[in-house]
């Protein structure tokens, strides 16, 4: 199966009827990739251009290294951005996204294979399950809440991947001075390292281990 191949998935009961559509689980295609990485990021393009610069920079580099792109399924904003320009550099894009945001019409068409999952819970424990490490850019309530979760799911050691932070021209500078202030009143338990972070794409890839 080519790179720009495309499998769909559907978990919902509505969907099941639908030909050539099958379970997601487990038919995530064999693509010979060392790694892939799921990348956590805004639906948006935010206010300043460095966002989509760095999101379309991690696409390429992702495919440079052949390193597989896991991410929320979107064709917009920072989420389009680095679908896109990993597969214009000939990665592998693998989308997973709940089926009503299918039905809003943000979904990808042209990613590598695109999973339709019937929930959001769904939809983060599977690219949970495949990713090898977890990647946040700028975002918003959504991006916080991936981020966040799977650090949580990490210091209760349901994994041991490493989570990155991509602190692109100082989006989260506020934020992880609010870590700190909730490591010094005690309420991270030793556990305010967990989260990596990283200025560049190059140093945030080599945090992910890829």
């Amino acid at each position: 199966m080519s790179q720009r191949s495309r499998t769909r998935g559907r978990i919902d009961a509505g969907y099941d009827n639908a030909p050539g559509l099958a379970l997601y689980s487990g038919c995530m295609t064999e693509t010979g990739l060392k790694k892939s990485v799921a990348v956590f990021c805004a639906s948006a393009d935010g206010a300043r251009p460095e966002y989509r610069a760095a999101a379309e920079e991690l696409g390429r580099a992702l495919a440079e290294r052949g390193v597989g792109l896991i991410y929320g399924g979107a064709k917009v904003g920072l989420m389009g951005a680095v679908a896109d320009a990993a597969l214009a550099a000939g990665g592998h894009v693998v989308g997973v996204i709940p089926h009503v945001l299918v039905d809003l019409e943000v979904a990808h068409d042209g990613v590598s294979e695109l999973h339709v999952t019937s929930t959001m819970h769904t939809r983060k424990a599977l690219m949970a399950e495949k990713a090898d490490a977890f990647l946040a850019l700028p975002g918003g309530f959504g991006t916080f809440e991936e981020l966040f979760e799977v650090l949580a799911w990490q210091t209760l050691k349901i994994h041991t991947k490493p989570v990155v932070l991509l602190n692109v021209a100082g989006f989260y500078d506020t934020m992880l001075e609010f870590l700190d202030v909730c490591d010094r009143e005690g309420m991270l338990r030793g556990n305010r390292k967990r989260l990596l972070v990283a200025t560049t794409v190059s140093e945030a890839l080599e945090l992910c281990g890829v």
